[in-house]
């Protein structure tokens, strides 16, 4: 199974970002589990886009103002969600903010 793991926190996580996963993302590559992933640059650096109406609207920063944002994301594959839920336990960010997982959709 894929899943997306979302690394989310507020905005004092990013300094915890900044050094690294701490030879989590080794283990993850040793283990066969990675498939990709990357870290995020800040909400403010983000372009919201929607359509209404047939128009398209676009913003400025993220759409909806939340204390915990999207600092990165990693897609894992796995046996099932115990060993993501396993794995994302390890991960760093798991000690200052949260990660959410997230299954994939599996197309034909």
């Amino acid at each position: 199974m894929h899943y997306m793991l979302l690394i989310c926190g507020d905005e004092s996580a990013a300094e915890h970002a900044q050094d690294g996963c701490g030879g989590w993302s080794e283990e993850m590559e040793a283990r066969g589990v990675i498939r990709g992933g990357a870290g995020l640059r800040p909400p403010t650096d983000a372009t919201t886009v929607r359509v209404r109406e047939d128009q398209l609207v676009l913003s400025d920063g993220p759409f909806a103002e939340t204390k915990e944002q999207i600092g990165g994301f990693c897609l894992i594959e796995c046996a099932d969600l115990d060993e993501a839920i396993e794995i994302a336990s390890k991960h760093p960010a798991a000690g200052y903010g949260t990660i959410e997982i997230r299954p994939l959709i599996q197309f034909p």
